[in-house]
């Protein structure tokens, strides 16, 4: 069962409001977390509780359970040197920034000659996510994985 402590790994099929799909799991590579270590967001992470190996489930996760409400002082206009690195711009794009915290992608909005404009938000900020889970395997996490904070090994972080 899905509590604290374990590692799981499940496929994934993500779908906006409107039912098109955003993403999905690769079919050969599961998603992998460690419960209870905030490693996914918190609506996803409350729905797989006690949940066990096998299961499918639907989810509906609200932007507050999600990655949080858009946020319009994260829209920044920054100098076009900064991102030079990324080729030619167009509004839509996800491009690396530095910043004092270190990197952190944004997203183009409008294209000036010295300016650009973006978003620092999270991509999927403001949006309610519906996921169809299906989950394929619920263990116990190592005592490196607890001490580090995430499941190791394929799916999960590598060392």
């Amino acid at each position: 069962m899905i509590e604290d402590g374990k590692v799981v790994r499940f496929h994934y099929i993500l779908r906006d409001e409107q039912g098109d799909e955003i993403e999905r799991s690769a079919e050969d590579t599961p998603m992998t977390y460690l419960h209870g270590a905030n490693n996914i967001i918190p609506g996803l992470e409350a729905a797989l509780s006690g949940k066990t190996e096998g299961d499918e489930l639907d989810v509906t996760v609200t932007p507050e359970q999600g990655y949080g409400e858009s946020d319009d002082s994260m829209h920044q206009r920054i100098s076009a040197k900064y991102l030079r690195h990324a080729g030619k711009l167009r509004p839509g794009m996800q491009v690396p920034v530095q910043t004092d915290d270190g990197q952190r992608w944004v997203t183009v909005i409008k294209v000036g000659l010295k300016t650009v404009d973006v978003d620092a938000n999270h991509p999927l900020a403001g949006k309610t996510l519906n996921f169809h889970i299906s989950i394929s395997e619920v263990r116990d996490a190592s005592d490196e994985e607890k001490a580090h904070g995430h499941a190791h090994g394929p799916g999960g972080h590598q060392h």
